[in-house]
């Protein structure tokens, strides 16, 4: 699905430039649910960024779906992102103005697609699919931060991409709340949904079945979850 080649992203010229990735490749096949995992800085949401095409690279290839995509400009773009790759914020990115059921429609809305029964009933099932469909008048407002990232999430899958990418889905979360998130996540990857999340914590990143680890912009470690799982125990 995903191929992201000898990859590096340089900020500024000269004295200030700032190198925030260098040299990184990764493979994502349908299905995988992947963490990208560093301290602060070590390039993890630049990285996520040239996955969902919101970024530039200075160097390397990214291929997605059998297409290069790092040669293409801002239009073609967008058309690569728009219903085949989705985001979750870490701040959630809810219309205030909108209730749920509308926050969940916008992809639709975006795609061409008119705000029609068959639109409406898609995302009326999103809702339903994270357990939130009796919340679908109100607005972000309304509702806690555990049930805006479910809304988010919904809106994330009611175009049925085939990439996921989740930015610090937690991270404005309490624990409880946060573990049900990442179950839910869990849910939808095992369902066949390909994940690619950023965290910064090593609990969170144990919930997928690789972890990546950068360091610098560079990658320094790669791991299935289940290894990092048994060296804790041991």
């Amino acid at each position: 699905m995903l191929e992201i080649n000898n990859v590096s992203k340089i900020y500024g010229e000269g004295h200030s430039q700032v190198v925030a990735l260098q040299g990184v490749s990764l493979k994502v096949t349908q299905g995988d649910f992947i963490a990208i995992m560093g301290p602060s800085g070590s390039g993890k949401s630049t990285l996520l960024n040239i996955i969902g095409c919101l970024d530039n690279l200075s160097e390397g290839q990214v291929v997605f779906d059998g297409q290069r995509i790092d040669i293409l400009n801002e239009n073609e773009l967008v058309s690569v992102r728009r219903g085949r790759i989705a985001y979750i914020f870490q701040q959630f990115h809810l219309i205030p103005s909108l209730n749920a059921l509308e926050n969940v429609l916008l992809p639709i809305m975006f795609s061409g697609i008119k705000k029609n029964g068959a639109g409406q009933q898609a995302a009326m099932d999103m809702l339903r699919r994270v357990g939130l469909e009796n919340r679908a008048t109100h607005k972000p407002s309304e509702l806690s931060g555990g049930e805006q990232q479910r809304i988010a999430i919904a809106r994330a899958l009611v175009s049925n991409p085939m990439l996921i990418l989740a930015d610090e889905p937690t991270g404005n979360l309490d624990q409880k709340t946060g573990k049900q998130i990442l179950g839910l996540l869990e849910e939808l990857n095992n369902d066949g949904h390909t994940i690619v999340m950023v965290t910064h914590d090593l609990e969170i990143a144990k919930h997928a079945s690789q972890i990546i680890v950068l360091e610098d912009g560079s990658i320094v470690n790669r791991m299935s979850s289940q290894a990092e799982k048994e060296q804790t125990e041991e």
